[in-house]
């Protein structure tokens, strides 16, 4: 038998009627046991339409025998019974029941993700399911729901927008900055070349592992706990420390890589790490299509996507050619597959590493404007 947590919600209709209907449904499920109810909450509606009404919100935890595709299909089914309509993302809606945990489970498929990707950010989930699941830990990060809900309540939150160059961090930061009136903080260094070819021009090992303690040492200063503020409208930044030492991993030789480990763990531990990070993912395709704009806009000047140019700047040194630009973006994609790893990792871990933070959200940048709507929905969800 598993153990579950069920997010449920409802803003249109007879809230409160439809919430108590879909618990009974769930508890003359065959198969489930329905072991323990939270109380309802009323919550503002975060994204979508403008316009909607309050939510009631509240959690369920349920023992089951069957697998976690059944339990989304008999969620489904329930949804139904009460008229869920989905023609609108995070539109008005009778019930919504969401699979957020089962058991230890880590799951990625087109129609369910385990955890429920979005709960590490949401007070209106994580609230009613640490009334009845204080200590569930999460999967992921090996935090209880109670310490992840003390997480996003930071007097002073620290959320950091992380992003290979040319994700868009940059601009997705600025944004949700100047939505939540927080304190912005850009990176004070570009990462140094990450491609193998544009290392390899670098005059010597010492020169080139000097080059990437320089951007650790910049990027550390702005995060010293040290000179952290403690007002409450929050810090956001567009870099994360530990992404430097990813990208690190790609060019420096093994012996140099083990000496900027070492530099890193002693300069890290005197930084304020992220509460919240919101990683930006895209496309080989869309990174190429952002270098050539970075080329044909570089005599105008312009910021957008100016990590990516800075990078590109470093890399070709004069005239990128085709090999080059095949090899930064290859270089791109490898870094981006070591932040999703690091900070979604694909099995169950047995400690809290220090650099993995307790909330996490994926949010595909292919399109920037909605990148920009997604983070300050994920923040706003905090409140």
């Amino acid at each position: 038998m598993a153990q579950c947590l069920i997010g449920c919600g409802s803003n249109t209709g007879q809230r409160r009627q439809q919430l108590d209907r879909a618990i009974e449904l769930l508890r003359f499920m065959p198969g489930i046991t329905l072991l323990n109810v939270s109380h309802l909450r009323e919550t503002r509606p975060i994204g979508g339409p403008v316009g909607q009404p309050s939510f009631l919100n509240g959690a369920c935890l349920i023992e089951t025998d069957l697998c976690p595709h059944d339990v989304m299909e008999m969620l489904t089914a329930v949804e139904n019974t009460l008229h869920r309509e989905r023609d609108q993302r995070w539109g008005p809606r009778t019930i919504d029941l969401d699979l957020l945990l089962y058991e230890d489970i880590v799951l990625e498929a087109e129609s369910l993700s385990l955890p429920h990707p979005r709960m590490s950010t949401r007070r209106f989930v994580l609230e009613p399911c640490v009334e009845i699941a204080p200590d569930v830990k999460h999967p992921q990060t090996g935090c209880t729901l109670r310490e992840m809900l003390d997480n996003i309540c930071s007097p002073h939150l620290h959320v950091a927008i992380v992003g290979v160059p040319g994700a868009g961090a940059p601009e997705v930061a600025a944004a949700l900055a100047d939505a939540t009136l927080a304190r912005l903080v850009h990176a004070p260094a570009q990462l140094p070349p990450i491609n193998s070819l544009s290392a390899l021009t670098v005059n010597g090992e010492r020169e080139l592992e000097n080059e990437w303690r320089k951007a650790l040492v910049a990027c550390a200063q702005p995060l010293a706990v040290a000179d952290w503020p403690a007002d409450p409208h929050g810090t956001v930044t567009d870099y994360w420390l530990t992404t430097v030492a990813l990208a690190a991993a790609e060019v420096l030789p093994p012996q140099a890589l083990d000496r900027f480990h070492s530099d890193f763990s002693p300069i890290a531990a005197d930084t304020v790490a992220p509460h919240v990070v919101i990683l930006l993912t895209t496309t080989a395709a869309v990174l190429e299509e952002r270098m050539a704009f970075c080329a044909r806009q570089a005599a105008l000047h312009t910021d957008i996507f100016t990590d990516l140019a800075a990078l590109c700047a470093s890399t070709n040194r004069g005239t990128m050619n085709d090999t080059q630009a095949i090899d930064v973006v290859a270089a791109l994609m490898r870094l981006q597959k070591r932040l999703v790893g690091c900070l979604r990792p694909q099995q169950k871990i047995s400690t809290v590493e220090s650099f993995r933070p307790k909330s996490v959200v994926m949010l595909d940048s292919s399109d920037i404007a909605q990148a920009a709507l997604d983070a300050v929905a994920a923040v706003e969800a905090m409140a």
